[in-house]
């Protein structure tokens, strides 16, 4: 399986960190201290993660080497839903235009981009597909509370789009040697430390604590299991790019891996917690970066909790 392109997709607005001072009193110092975070985008009223994910296709459709028409499963992938009937991966698929072929929208939470990758891996596994659409759409903004000093500044918009397909088109592809993903409802306050039910209230993270330390266990173990299912070591890493939940989190997965911080790849400084899109924006953002025989590990942790990690090839 080969990642041929990805794109991406931000909102205007730029939020910063004085906004909250004035919100609720969290100093610039305090906000950049704990989190990492100076900037981050916020959707316009008529922009949500149905519009941002199709901004996103636009992107891409300009940089594939495939016809449109070719493309044989669109994966979408959100927490921030706008529609929970129409899904994202509806509003993508009409959108391009390209009747009768299986549409798949999921949700586990952050780690959402490993877990729609694994599910066009299944359909390529089976033969039942071969070059997929896979969208992630943050409208985190649209479902926060701003005003909560635990959270609220945290969060960022956005949304990418890529194209993976079962064949190499292109020198440029990426290859993915190695991808997992897992469930970590067991650990900790799993089903407590970050919660979006919407008949209640917005997105709230009562137990952060409990957050930081389960990201920074699972993201270097699934880092260093993708590794090993290729025969490979961290001397062989490039590039890490880890969920970009907290700057702290990153630091300290790079810092268990044993990597310096020139192979961190990080947008949470001025986007914020982008939710599942992060990570694939991240790979936009870089695409040009990275060079042949580059090893790139994309881990994640997310609610609920879920986790993962994938191995690209350049």
């Amino acid at each position: 399986m080969f990642l041929h392109q990805v794109a991406h997709y931000l909102p205007e607005q730029v939020v910063d960190n004085e906004h909250f001072t004035k919100l609720n009193g969290l100093s610039d110092e305090w906000i950049v201290q704990r989190t990492g975070i100076q900037l981050r985008r916020k959707a316009a009223s008529a922009e949500n993660s149905h519009s941002m994910g199709i901004e996103a296709v636009k992107s891409l459709l300009d940089k594939i080497q495939v016809d449109i028409k070719e493309i044989d499963l669109i994966v979408g992938a959100t927490y921030t839903a706008y529609d929970t009937i129409v899904t994202l991966g509806h509003a993508v698929q009409h959108f391009i235009e390209v009747a009768d072929i299986p549409v798949v929208t999921i949700s586990s939470a952050c780690s959402s981009l490993l877990n729609a990758i694994e599910v066009v891996e299944g359909y390529f596994a089976m033969n039942k597909a071969s070059k997929a659409l896979v969208i992630t759409s943050e409208h985190n903004t649209g479902y926060y509370n701003e005003t909560d000093t635990v959270s609220g500044h945290l969060w960022g918009d956005g949304a990418a789009a890529m194209l993976l397909t079962k064949e190499r088109i292109s020198e440029e592809d990426m290859e993915v040697r190695s991808l997992v993903t897992g469930g970590a409802a067991t650990s900790g306050k799993a089903t407590e430390a970050v919660v979006l039910r919407p008949n209640e209230r917005g997105v709230i993270m009562p137990f952060g604590r409990d957050v930081f330390i389960n990201a920074c266990t699972y993201m270097p173990k699934a880092s260093q299991t993708v590794l090993e299912k290729c025969g490979l070591t961290i001397d062989d890493v490039s590039y890490v790019l880890p969920h970009q939940a907290n700057l702290r989190i990153s630091l300290n997965v790079m810092n268990t891996l044993g990597l310096s911080e020139d192979k961190l790849i990080s947008n949470i400084q001025y986007l914020g917690n982008t939710g599942c899109a992060g990570c694939a924006i991240g790979l936009s953002e870089h695409w040009n970066r990275f060079k042949s025989g580059d090893h790139i590990v994309v881990t994640v942790f997310g609610g609920g909790y879920s986790y993962g990690a994938m191995l690209l090839r350049k």
